[in-house]
């Protein structure tokens, strides 16, 4: 079963149960700071936070380690990540928001995917071309990468196409759309103090993180959007002229300014610096990536998959292993036909109507191969040596691509012979 679930994209229940109950530690960060439940707990940055007779702050050291319950693991995981929510900030109010009063001054270009990337590079050299001559536009080229838990935000300013300002910035345990988001941040602040910039456009390849600015639900970026929104209500009051534009830029494109930044942003190689306190977005993936790597782990050693589970490699020569992203390698590569899915899983599995299964569950009926050549049909002479299953040949069975091409070639290896029908991709 668990090579089945395996296959299927799906984590096991008591991993998911783990991953839900660390998720939900996390919940109490998002709680506003004059909520019940922050009052209670021992949580430094929390300007309401009174001692009470029940509140987690009156227990002795001694006593927060041996007292059991979702309220002190929630503070203790608390303890350790910065803050991220700001849900009753000024600029989130209705009525007080940028999108209510300024949303004329802020707009998104947007790559149109059903364009080819030459009419995307050709818009941003004319918007450069265009913006260059005036004194009054201040372009924002911005770009984060992250490496070794480190997170590099990089961000260039040109006025009159001319590079004004460069920045770096480092940042150990944080995602790397918070480090997108700081870069427009700070980039934004200081092109805001410049004289006469009237016209501030951010080139970014994180779309996403620039439209979390406007988003006024709860989100572990707010202490980043607030500002920035502050800054920009700053900049839209100073003169009914002033405006933001927002342009996406693929990474792949390798646009001129663009490419700069990401060559910039990917040029060092720092080293974190212990102890230091997680953002709340890079603890939710840390837990994650914990759940998934035990999973890993499990499925490797012990024998749950089943002792005769097919283990295949990819196109590097590494071994495929479970995972519910995109839903899991193994569908990603069949998942597209049912009958090429059914086909593979049965032969992943060496659950299939061939002499191997035959001969364990019915020695009564016939296990030879076909072909003659094999006095048993075993799983490894149909993918290698029969001779009735040679529509495709490639030494790297075991490579996952491979494999299901020899199983489009072959319909009749590991299938029912009277249900064979003509695959079809969706």
């Amino acid at each position: 079963m668990e090579g089945l679930k395996a296959i299927a994209g799906l984590i096991s229940i008591k991993f998911h149960l783990q991953k839900l109950t660390s998720r939900s530690q996390l919940c109490s960060a998002a709680l506003p700071e004059n909520h019940l439940i922050r009052t209670l707990m021992d949580d430094p940055h929390n300007a309401h936070n009174k001692l009470t007779p029940h509140s987690i702050n009156t227990l002795t050291k001694h006593q927060k380690t041996i007292v059991k319950g979702h309220l002190i693991d929630s503070n203790n995981k608390l303890f350790g990540i910065f803050p991220s929510f700001s849900s009753l900030n000024l600029e989130l109010d209705l009525g007080s928001r940028i999108v209510d009063i300024f949303s004329d001054r802020f707009s998104f270009n947007l790559v149109n995917r059903e364009k080819n990337d030459k009419t995307r590079f050709q818009q941003l050299n004319e918007m450069t071309l265009h913006s260059s001559s005036s004194s009054h536009t201040a372009i924002i080229v911005t770009n984060a990468s992250v490496k070794n838990d480190i997170a590099t935000s990089v961000l260039h300013i040109h006025i009159c196409d001319h590079p004004l300002t460069k920045m770096v910035h480092h940042a150990a345990f944080v995602t790397s759309t918070e480090a997108e988001l700081f870069a427009i941040r700070y980039s934004i602040s200081q092109a805001y103090s410049k004289e006469n910039v009237s016209k501030i456009i951010v080139v970014t390849d994180s779309i996403h993180a620039a439209k979390k600015i406007f988003n006024d639900k709860s989100h572990p970026y707010q202490i980043h959007t607030t500002a920035i929104l502050c800054e920009l209500q700053q900049f839209f009051t100073t003169s009914q002229e002033n405006s933001i534009e927002f342009w996406e830029c693929p990474s792949h494109l390798k646009w001129r300014l663009h490419q700069s930044v990401n060559k910039d942003s990917k040029s060092f190689n720092s080293q974190p610096i212990l102890p230091s306190k997680l953002s709340w977005d890079y603890c939710k993936k840390i837990d994650s990536d914990n759940i998934i790597n035990l999973w890993k782990m499990t499925f490797q050693a012990l024998d749950g998959k089943g002792r005769h589970f097919l283990d295949l490699v990819d196109d590097s020569c590494v071994d495929i292993e479970p995972s519910y992203i995109k839903g899991g390698p193994w569908l990603q590569s069949f998942g597209h036909s049912n009958p090429l899915c059914a086909c593979a899983t049965r032969a992943i599995t060496n659950h299939a109507p061939i002499g191997e299964y035959c001969l364990q569950f019915f020695p009564n009926k016939e296990f030879k191969c076909s072909c003659g050549n094999y006095p048993i049909e075993i799983r490894r002479h149909i993918l290698h040596e029969c001779t009735h299953h040679n529509e495709y040949w490639n030494p790297r069975r075991d490579s996952l691509s491979h494999f299901v091409m020899f199983l489009i070639a072959n319909p009749r290896a590991f299938a029912f012979i009277d249900n064979i029908q003509p695959d079809t991709p969706s």
